[in-house]
């Protein structure tokens, strides 16, 4: 019998790591070697189980999976990264596989896509839902360039981190805390945000944020 292979589960919610262990737990061919709820007992977990695939949530405590994302890809590139997360595949998935992640998934999406995507990365392909593969493949078919994104589209891995949180309602504080940064550099963030969205304050930034949390279901449920 072919040696089981082993899953990383990384994600800040108890009870949504004890649901993917029970399923994983019941195919043959897969095991859960271990669990984290941050990104430090993440690292160390990789560096002492040596997982085949690790599924991780982007929000995470005190910083986000994007940063286990690059650290998984610049120090264990052989490890296969799945995203499984609240946050909407059409912003967020492009920007986790072009950082090294093998596949995107939704918590939204049906449970029985979850094991097929593991299976998938763990065989050196790449996993999303045919809905974001039709994107994918609409924007090489018609060229969409840099200056056709939407202009939220633009910001950087980290701009675009903390625009959600001042849409979700943190203060500058809270979201330094919440980044373990400086609160001078989320202020030199936000106003790069505000410079690429062409906005004339912070206040206009907080709108633009909140209203854009607001109008996306994927972002209501990361609040929820």
């Amino acid at each position: 019998m072919a040696e089981r292979k082993k899953i990383l589960l990384v994600d800040d919610h108890p009870l949504v790591r004890e649901w993917l262990a029970h399923l994983i737990g019941q195919e043959s061919d897969l095991m859960v070697c271990g669990a984290a709820e941050d990104v430090p007992e993440a690292k160390t977990l990789i560096s002492e189980m040596e997982p085949d695939v690790v599924v991780l949530d982007l929000s995470l405590k005190s910083t986000s999976g994007i940063d286990l994302i690059k650290y998984v890809k610049a120090v264990h590139p052989d490890v296969a990264v799945l995203v499984l997360s609240s946050h909407d595949e059409q912003l967020y998935a492009e920007r986790a596989l072009r950082l090294g992640a093998r596949g995107y998934l939704m918590k939204s999406a049906n449970p029985t896509q979850i094991i097929p995507a593991i299976r998938e990365v763990t065989m050196g392909g790449v996993y999303v839902s045919p809905a974001l593969a039709q994107v994918f493949a609409k924007r090489v078919s018609f060229g969409k360039s840099t200056s056709a994104l939407e202009p939220v589209e633009t910001l950087s891995d980290r701009e675009l981190e903390i625009f959600e949180l001042l849409g979700r309602g943190l203060s500058t504080r809270q979201i330094a805390e919440s980044l373990n940064i400086s609160i001078n550099t989320v202020q030199v963030y936000c106003g790069r945000a505000r410079s690429k969205l062409r906005l004339k304050n912070a206040l206009e930034l907080t709108r633009k944020a909140t209203f854009w949390v607001e109008e996306r279901p994927a972002a209501k449920e990361a609040i929820a």
